[in-house]
């Protein structure tokens, strides 16, 4: 049964660091690019970051750029989100996806095939 199942989130101070997995299970998760995505109350969901499945190429949002690090273990069947220096306008739930896509990956939800169902991370003081 293909699941992905996001965790590591949670309530941070500004400044801080979390580290958002993503666990996929019934498929290999190295015929498929990875996304992050979030969404805030009242936004629509926006691409965070993106990693392809060959070579490793990543994009990121402009707003996250030397801050979040996005990676990926395929022998773990894994995505992680290594999110530092974070600020309130960070908090949203976030979600990971998976394009069945090799030489490229996209920061549009519209290109991925399957998304958790999220994990809540909120940056407050």
């Amino acid at each position: 049964q293909l699941q992905l199942v996001e965790s590591g989130g949670g309530l941070v101070q500004p400044g801080g660091s979390l580290r958002l997995s993503c666990t996929v299970s019934g498929l290999a998760l190295v015929d498929y690019a990875i996304g992050w995505f979030r969404q805030a109350p009242g936004k629509a969901r926006e691409g965070v970051s993106c990693i392809s499945s060959v070579d490793g190429i990543t994009h990121y949002v402009d707003s996250v750029k030397g801050r979040f690090t996005i990676s990926r273990d395929n022998a773990k069947n894994t995505a992680n989100l290594q999110m530092n220096s974070l600020k309130p306008e960070d908090t949203a739930v976030y979600y990971c996806a998976v394009a069945r896509q090799s030489f490229y990956c996209s920061l549009n939800l519209q290109e991925y095939d399957y998304s958790g169902q999220g994990t809540q991370v909120t940056v407050s003081s």
